[in-house]
């Protein structure tokens, strides 16, 4: 089974508050954006792989994982090479995760990693909702998109938003997720994403000041909501990424495109999630 994945953007990102559990609760709006994604295969056993021959032909660092009980084994490849386990990466935690409830067979991943690393796009998030969905199909697991989804939001906070893949306000930790319909056919939408930067989630959350103390209001994402059913052209200084306080201090660049993209006619400009990927509206 081949699926091409796709990441997503932030229509506004307001932090509330940190809780308890050291994670914070936001509210945002999760849009599906299809310009990048990566390339995921998952087979049973020694079933034919159609993209492995590929991968090896195309490049040079591919790095190959086998878990102890041989039962899952993942290749991953990627143009700038990969730094990580790929026994800790999130694909393999996916099938991980379902292994602790259900008696999956003996799976091969391969994965062509071609979405930006660490620029706020959510691509390693994309990947294991993808898995989840792929293994649910390929072994005949019968879940639904509701279990799907409290499946994946163990496995990261947006994770659960790539199960029904729509625009979908979030909350909590953004797993709490509710259909919002969203109508941008009247604007082009552009993404940029700087070469040579890479924000991390904890570096955007260092110094960020949340918009309530832990005594105050959680927040339920309606102020939002209303604001998002405005004009778009009446966004600007409203719908706000409250991670632009923090990663712009430290990435100024960053601050410079955004604003370069509304010196160029843009309705509306911000950066998504965590950085460093921006993106604008343009009216059509």
């Amino acid at each position: 089974m081949v699926l091409r994945t796709n990441v997503k953007l932030n229509f506004g990102l307001n932090v509330i508050r940190k809780r308890p559990d050291g994670y914070h609760d936001i509210e945002t709006l999760f849009v599906p954006c299809h310009e990048f994604g990566d390339t995921l295969e998952v087979i049973a056993g020694d079933d034919y792989s159609r993209t492995s021959a590929s991968l090896f032909a195309r490049y040079g660092n591919v790095v190959q994982g086998l878990s102890e009980d041989g039962k899952l084994m993942i290749t991953i490849a990627r143009a700038e090479g990969v730094d990580w386990d790929p026994l800790k990466d999130l694909c393999a935690k996916a099938y991980f995760l379902l292994a602790e409830d259900f008696d999956l067979p003996p799976v091969k991943i391969f994965l062509e990693k071609e979405a930006p690393v660490g620029a706020g796009l959510g691509g390693g998030s994309a990947d294991a909702a993808f898995t989840l969905k792929a293994l649910n199909e390929l072994c005949g697991l019968g879940l639904s998109e509701e279990r799907l989804s409290e499946y994946a939001s163990r496995l990261g906070s947006d994770c659960a938003f790539f199960i029904w893949n729509r625009p979908m306000i979030g909350t909590g930790r953004g797993e709490i997720l509710e259909p919002f319909d969203q109508d941008l056919t009247g604007y082009d939408l552009k993404v940029i994403v700087p070469e040579g930067i890479s924000v991390s989630t904890k570096e955007a959350y260092d110094g960020i000041v949340p918009r309530c103390s832990i005594e105050g209001t959680i927040g339920t994402g309606d102020g939002l909501r209303e604001l998002l059913k405005r004009p778009v052209e009446e966004w600007k200084g409203l719908v706000v990424n409250d991670f632009e306080t923090t990663v712009f201090k430290l990435h100024p660049e960053l601050a410079a495109i955004k604003q370069s993209l509304y010196d160029a006619g843009a309705s509306y400009a911000a950066m998504s999630g965590s950085g460093s990927a921006l993106f604008a509206l343009f009216k059509k």
